[in-house]
């Protein structure tokens, strides 16, 4: 009768060793193919946050209105669109097809200004077309990581600017000039540069 053999101390700890090393190249897979999934999934938020803020900035765009607007102490009009390095903010237009389905008493024009603080596009807002002094503004942040924008108008001439109305153009003419079309430039920190060539119908 043959004796039963069982597996030396040696041999134990050797196949313990090659399920440990299994188990930790298991695990190691198991975390790299989660890490992928967490980046992945950042990268898809990323990209809808972009869209949904490039949609905004295509509606207000595409609605531009050539209604000027009063200032606050209301002895001056601003253009309908007011783009110019010593102005407020980045870029200042009237945009048209506010919806109003309460029927609240308001019109349905809308004065729309876009900045950049920080990395951050923030776009604001005002109830009224023509504010009086302290009209508070209501505040997006509509995009961190960027890293750069930049503003080109298409004048019905076919000629680009980089300033609205154009340098050098004056008159009464100005106040309700619309450019035909707004190229709308983001240089995001992880996808680069990001545009819209928006039709103003102007």
């Amino acid at each position: 009768m043959r004796a039963t053999r069982g597996f030396t101390l040696i041999e134990l700890l050797v196949a313990m060793a090659i399920v440990a090393v299994i188990g930790i190249m298991a695990l190691g897979g198991l975390s790299e193919v989660i890490r992928q999934q967490t980046i992945a999934q950042e990268r898809a938020d990323r990209w809808r946050k972009i869209q949904f803020a490039m949609r905004i900035i295509t509606q207000d765009l595409a609605q531009i209105h050539p209604r000027p607007m009063r200032d606050e102490l209301g002895d001056t009009w601003r253009p309908s669109v007011l783009v110019n390095p010593s102005a407020q903010f980045a870029m200042e237009i009237s945009r048209g097809g506010w919806a109003n389905p309460a029927g609240f008493p308001r019109g349905t024009t809308l004065r729309v200004a876009y900045d950049w603080e920080d990395g951050t596009l923030i776009r604001f807002h005002w109830p009224v077309m023509d504010r009086a002094p302290g009209t508070v503004p209501v505040r997006t942040e509509l995009l961190e990581d960027v890293a750069d924008v930049q503003l080109q108008f298409l004048d019905q001439s076919g000629t680009w600017h980089f300033e609205w109305p154009p340098t050098g153009m004056a008159g009464p003419e100005t106040l309700v000039m619309r450019p035909r079309v707004v190229r709308f430039d983001l240089e995001l920190d992880d996808f680069g540069r990001v545009w819209r060539d928006v039709e103003t119908g102007g």
